[in-house]
């Protein structure tokens, strides 16, 4: 099995597709701007007054946990349904659950409320939102043990969406196919807001391919390279950055064709063990 990052990469700069975020206010800048360089529009409307008129303009929604507040998940859930309505395909970053119960609750309450077609997070994130006994150390993962593609097919299986586990090994899966991405680098995970950058990439990616699975592997593989170009280009973590935002405006398909490390496999239907 095959991923055509680059041909997607390629129609998010043709199509730029509107991408709605409700997201983390720490790192609201930095998805943004990820958006914006990559080819695609950004727009980062919170209020619950607007954002099913702002959705209704848009191609993606972006819903992000990192800094939730009650009445934020109720603005998010008015722009999911109103996405639901469009099929417009919404994705949720699981920022932070496990580190609370106020966070396992709402993201519980956003994946049973309204359709959820992405589900993002490190290993102990996901793991939190599929029952395991895992706890998130502010934003950043815990070791999970056992099977980690196993209980991301499970999880994807049970609420009909596509799960994706970032780590040194991101892992993306439908629950019929896994996709293993193993482009990235170290320094992606020193600075703040790599995390919901990916989220935004993966956003604008969904924008533009209706197989879910298929656009958040490209998106990832693509922000991997990047990241990977970036490292070798930059000083330190506060020039990783902009060299980040630099090498993802300029990538080019045959760059992606060469760098890309990423494999895919059908998942048995009879078993929720990974390939």
């Amino acid at each position: 099995m095959e991923v055509n990052a680059a041909l997607l990469l390629r129609r998010v700069r043709q199509e730029q597709p509107v991408v709605h975020h409700l997201t983390n206010w720490v790192t609201i800048y930095e998805c943004a701007n990820v958006v914006k360089v990559l080819g695609a529009s950004p727009v980062m409307a919170h209020a619950r007054e607007e954002v099913a008129d702002m959705v209704s303009l848009a191609h993606s929604l972006v819903l992000n946990l990192g800094t939730l507040t009650p009445e934020l998940v109720e603005a998010m859930k008015v722009a999911a349904r109103a996405a639901n309505a469009r099929n417009i395909p919404v994705v949720l970053d699981a920022c932070g659950v496990g580190a609370t119960p106020l966070r396992d609750r709402k993201c519980r309450e956003l994946l049973e409320e309204v359709r959820v077609d992405i589900l993002k997070g490190n290993a102990s994130e996901v793991a939190r939102v599929a029952g395991e006994a895992v706890t998130t150390r502010g934003v950043d993962a815990t070791e999970v043990a056992g099977d980690l593609a196993g209980l991301a097919i499970r999880l994807a299986r049970e609420r009909h969406l596509t799960v994706v586990v970032t780590g040194p090994e991101d892992l993306v899966t439908d629950g019929r196919v896994l996709w293993r991405i193993r482009n990235g680098d170290p320094m992606m995970a020193r600075v703040v807001g790599t995390g919901c950058m990916a989220t935004s990439v993966i956003g604008a990616f969904a924008a533009v391919e209706p197989d879910r699975a298929m656009a958040a592997a490209a998106a990832l593989v693509c922000f991997g390279i990047a990241g990977e170009c970036a490292a070798k280009g930059c000083l330190g973590p506060g020039s990783f950055k902009e060299c980040l935002y630099d090498y993802l405006s300029h990538l080019d398909g045959p760059t992606v064709a060469r760098l890309q490390k990423v494999a895919g496999c059908a998942v048995s239907t009879s078993s929720p063990t990974a390939p």
